[in-house]
């Protein structure tokens, strides 16, 4: 059994490359569609590269422009500003890319046909479920279930850390030495990362909750921003919600709409 990776160059999708890997076969197939944050498929392809894995790169910049205007993650809108602060903030709602994850996955899907594979893996995460609505367990279950139809039953979706958390995907990478350093976050697309956009402060937050060191540097006071951010977010919280310590064993677990297999 063989597995297509989508993989954006972040910490999510390279977790799961790198312990797919260690369980079987894999490819990786990046996306250029336009994103402020093309940084993150220098990302990707190094990272492809340190993992020893084939590596497919696919321009959908044209896709990109023809849905600009609203994101503030696409080229284009430079004059949206990348939002600040938590990742769990409403603010966040200006970086959903309207359909990304089934433009993405639709495509993936005849790559991993004509490359033989059975799975097509996304690294959507439970922090993703509140502000992206093509990272929720229903629309994984919905496209595993549509591009089971579509390849004649060939390809099957799984999202092993769906439930999962930030901090729970650190500790998992570091079960298979996940190389961090390489992975890039920072949704203003820069090195050192600027360490008070959403996305800054969800890694920072994840490698503190992990306990891990994160090896990626910050621009001056972004660690500092983010740590303060979070210490705020918790305060004002009523109660404060574990985030729980459940890892899988077995991440290949069966999509739903195999019972035969």
């Amino acid at each position: 059994m063989k597995t297509m990776v989508i993989l954006s160059g972040g910490m999510d999708s390279t977790a799961l490359l790198y312990g797919l890997k260690a369980e079987g076969e894999v490819e990786a197939v990046s996306f250029d569609y336009g994103q402020r944050h093309k940084i993150e498929l220098n990302s990707a392809l190094r990272l492809a590269i340190r993992a020893g894995v084939t590596h497919h790169i696919i321009d959908l910049s044209d896709v990109g422009r023809a849905i600009a205007g609203k994101s503030a993650l696409l080229a284009g809108a430079e004059d949206i500003p990348v939002p600040e602060g938590h990742y769990a903030e409403a603010n966040m709602a200006i970086t959903v890319v309207p359909n990304r994850n089934m433009i993405m996955a639709s495509i993936a899907a005849g790559v991993a046909w004509a490359r033989d594979c059975t799975l097509i893996a996304l690294g959507v995460h439970a922090g993703d479920h509140a502000v992206y609505p093509d990272c929720r367990p229903d629309f994984v279950d919905a496209l595993d279930r549509t591009l089971f139809l579509a390849t004649e039953e060939r390809i099957g979706v799984i999202a092993p850390f769906i439930y999962m958390s930030k901090a729970q995907i650190v500790t998992y990478g570091e079960q298979y030495g996940v190389p961090w350093e390489l992975t890039h976050t920072c949704y203003n697309g820069k090195r050192p990362h600027c360490g008070r956009c959403s996305t800054c402060v969800e890694r920072i937050e994840a490698f503190d909750i992990a306990g891990v060191e994160d090896p990626m540097g910050y621009e001056p006071g972004g660690v500092e921003y983010a740590r303060s951010v979070v210490a705020a977010k918790a305060a004002a919280e009523a109660s404060v919600v574990s985030s729980g310590s459940y890892v899988p064993k077995n991440i290949r677990h069966l999509p739903l709409f195999r019972q035969d297999d």
